[in-house]
């Protein structure tokens, strides 16, 4: 091995560890920690952050990355180049923070999301209006620092999720899919009682949810010798590496419809993090390729498997079994009808397919503002109330149900939102790809995912961070993302339960 290349893997080693802890004690924080513990706990990520960042910047690391950048390069194979590329990007990001400032930021995101938490909990944006404004001054300081060329901060922050897409091109998509959807949403919104989804809101068992939620986890292919399930105030993902992948969901007595579609939807983020290749899992690039393609893949375990007919054909039988009292007298078509109802939501976690772009695209909107200076914090629930009422034709009665309801934001997730529409977009365009090449359908109605997984996992999956979006795309079906598929599929599928 490249006696360079094998040095800097002994920073990696470090690094990646430190990074684990780190993820435990978010997991923690999220989970299971006792709301008193956070100050003390926050002051221990401080310091582990601070260790993380003296061992990836050094002189050292520097000094390996440009000659591994540079004359070296030829002799590194495929995913040490992979390797090599991801942490100078990571490092060119990094070296231009003051240690200090790095520290003090993720004490404060430490503590934000329970200050968020208890802040929707009071309804009260006011609570933790301080600590976003905080948060942000932040977001704007450290995107400033690696500022080249007029680059605007907005455009910064949309590249750390997504790879080249800057604001001028995620407009353009924007465009395309409003274009569209809008119309045909107003068109099913005229036939809003067509369809009955009233059995999704009786009293439903929380024990018996959450049984069924790993049921259908499994089912779908989440590996529960790698991973485990709990509950969280916000559904999420994380992992410390390919064997040990945590999901969350939230459960509600009186909606069904939620946990199944939140647990299918972390599922699909789990299975694409087990199914990372062994030899890149603990490195750099052992995490998924964007965000994009992250939730591409949790959406299309949500939305092109999950909603399908053919996919609870074998499973209903089992739900019923669950809940007799609610849904014996429920059949299946009556069901599937009612999990793709499309109806008007103030959550964006809740929205149907046709509707949920329209939730991306006003917190988008928002971000621009926010870092283009036209929005002050104190006034965001107000522009985000007014954008809903635009959009959506529905306004929040609190801020719970309003500018509070998403967690990412007390995370510094600024930049991330688009990700869950392109995500949408590039699994449609997957899906389509696949059907080509396998009899999903009959898969699907036969309870056999295995192939559709193993489809999943050597075009996208295995590759981890090796490959961009566009590469994993133009590679898999020589193809970049294309609006149309979504567009399409979407239109296709309401033209029809709607009977338009």
């Amino acid at each position: 091995m490249n006696k360079n290349y094998e040095k800097l893997c002994e920073y990696i080693e470090k690094i990646i560890s430190f990074r684990q802890a780190l993820t435990l004690f978010e997991w923690d924080n999220e989970t299971l920690a006792p709301e008193a513990a956070s100050e003390n706990t926050a002051k221990a990520i401080g310091v582990i952050s601070g260790e993380y960042f003296k061992a990836m910047i050094n002189d050292e690391v520097k000094e390996l990355l440009l000659e591994l950048t540079s004359t070296e390069n030829s002799e590194l194979d495929f995913n040490q180049k992979a390797i090599v590329k991801n942490m100078k990007k990571s490092y060119d990001q990094m070296e231009t923070i003051p240690p200090a400032e790095y520290r003090a930021y993720n004490e404060l995101i430490a503590k934000a999301p329970g200050i968020w938490a208890k802040a929707k909990q009071n309804k009260s944006f006011e609570e933790f209006a301080p600590t976003l404004e905080e948060i942000i001054e932040y977001q704007k300081k450290f995107a400033g620092y690696r500022r080249k060329d007029g680059q605007k901060i907005y455009d910064i922050l949309l590249d750390d999720y997504e790879e080249g897409f800057s604001m001028e091109k995620l407009d353009t998509f924007f465009n395309e899919v409003k274009a569209s959807l809008v119309p045909l949403l107003q068109k099913v919104t005229a036939k809003k009682d067509l369809i009955d989804k009233s059995y999704n809101y009786q009293n439903f068992d929380k024990d018996r949810q959450m049984v069924f939620a790993k049921f259908i986890s499994s089912y779908v292919g989440f590996d529960f010798t790698k991973g485990v399930l709990a509950e969280s105030a916000h559904p999420f993902t994380t992992n410390l590496h390919n064997k040990d992948v945590r999901i969350t969901t939230h459960l509600y007595p009186d909606n069904l419809e939620s946990s199944i579609f939140s647990v299918i939807h972390e599922s699909g983020h789990g299975i694409y993090e087990m199914n990372i290749d062994d030899a890149i899992t603990l490195t750099p690039v052992g995490g998924g390729s964007s965000m994009g393609i992250h939730e591409s893949q949790s959406r299309f375990f949500e939305n092109m498997l999950g909603r399908s007919k053919a996919f609870w054909v074998p499973v209903y039988p089992k739900l019923v079994e669950y809940f007799p009292e609610q849904l014996s007298d429920i059949s299946l078509d009556q069901f599937v009808a009612g999990i793709n109802k499309s109806e008007l939501s103030l959550i964006r976690t809740e929205a149907d397919e046709l509707s949920y772009s329209l939730h991306i695209i006003i917190r988008y909107e928002i971000e621009k503002m926010i870092f283009e200076g036209n929005a002050k914090v104190k006034d965001l629930p107000a522009i985000w109330n007014q954008k809903y009422k635009e959009y959506l034709g529905i306004e929040p009665s609190n801020d719970a149900e309003g500018i509070l309801q998403d967690i990412h934001w007390s995370c510094g997730n600024f930049g991330y939102f688009p990700s869950y529409a392109l995500g949408s977009a590039i699994a449609a365009q997957i899906y389509h790809y696949m059907e080509k090449k396998l009899p999903v359908e009959e898969y699907l109605k036969e309870g056999n995912l295995i192939p559709v997984v193993e489809f999943l996992k050597e075009h996208i999956h295995k590759y981890g961070a090796t490959k961009n979006t566009s590469e994993l795309l133009q590679d898999m079906m020589q193809e970049d993302l294309n609006a149309n598929y979504y567009v399409s599929y979407l239109t296709d599928k309401y033209t029809k339960l709607y009977q338009l």
